[in-house]
């Protein structure tokens, strides 16, 4: 038996909660696609170009896991970004078993666009919501992520923020 608010024999595809996280996944994909085709990128690309550009990445295997992607999906996603001239692959020189990664002129270029494309693409989506209003979702995804299998959890995600009636910190 389950505990919680859905019941196995109740359940409406389009009413619960993983269709409509996925949906608005999924606007937001498109709406970012969108954004970034101009520099020649994609909404899954983005991600890379970021996670490079910030340091928190340097090597396929570490993107691969900071993103959740298969080792093979990784390998093709910057296959595409160095076709496209964003990034380079390099041996390390103290291991060259070790794949470094690291943008190219173009790629720190695409990095230091992409904050405004966001928050354009975020402040679109966002339209009518009040500020409580999107701190109290922020709150809720974030409490949402963190019940999330141990280790699973997003790389990016620290803890959750303070729900909107509690001061910040």
């Amino acid at each position: 038996m389950v505990d919680g608010p859905y019941k196995a024999d109740e359940v409406e595809l389009t009413s619960s909660l993983g269709y409509y996280l996925t949906k608005a996944r999924n606007v937001l994909v498109e709406r970012t696609d969108r954004a970034v085709k101009p520099l020649g990128l994609t909404a899954q690309q983005i991600g890379v170009i970021l996670m490079l550009s910030s340091r928190r990445a340097s090597t396929p295997f570490e993107l691969s896991r900071a993103m959740s992607y298969d080792s093979g999906s990784m390998t093709r996603l910057l296959d595409r970004l160095e076709k496209k001239g964003f990034v380079v692959r390099t041996r390390s020189n103290d291991d060259r078993r070790m794949v470094k990664l690291e943008l190219t002129p173009q790629g720190h270029e695409a990095a230091r666009q992409l904050p405004n494309l966001g928050a354009t693409v975020l402040n679109d989506q966002l339209r009518g919501f009040t500020a409580e209003e999107h701190a109290t979702l922020i709150h809720l995804l974030a409490r949402f992520i963190a019940n999330g299998p141990e280790g699973e959890a997003d790389v990016g995600c620290g803890p959750p923020p303070p729900p909107p009636d509690e001061p910040r910190r």
